[in-house]
């Protein structure tokens, strides 16, 4: 999914908003990360797998679920393929991973789409 279509969405949705991931680091997330995501610990290691699979235990299997982190370039990122794996493996059906080619600072933050700071 790129940017702009979830930035379109976000701005949008007025009830039904997607379950949005970063699959990140904590010190991202803090730093800056989109309003309404929640924190699911770096896909790349087990015990953010885990963190994931409670983050999503009750939400029904055909919600949209967009996952993103932006530690890196896309080509490069080591928690967005493992997550989507997991997702797709717990029989969830409408998962997107968000398209930050270069970061999430460069592909996110600095086209000005909202962001919240802390946790």
């Amino acid at each position: 999914m790129e940017p702009a279509a979830l930035a379109k969405l976000l701005q949008a949705a007025s009830g039904d908003r997607p379950v949005m991931l970063q699959v990140g680091s904590h010190i991202m997330f803090a730093q800056s990360h989109i309003p309404g995501s929640v924190f699911a610990g770096p896909g790349s290691q087990s015990s953010g797998l885990h963190l994931v699979e409670t983050k999503v235990a009750s939400t029904p299997r055909s919600k949209l679920i967009v996952i993103y982190c932006g530690c890196c370039p896309w080509d490069r990122c080591p928690n967005i393929g493992p997550v989507y794996k997991r997702l797709r493996e717990l029989g969830f059906t409408n998962v997107k991973a968000l398209y930050l080619a270069d970061n999430f600072g460069n592909d996110w933050v600095a086209k000005g789409y909202p962001t919240d700071k802390g946790e």
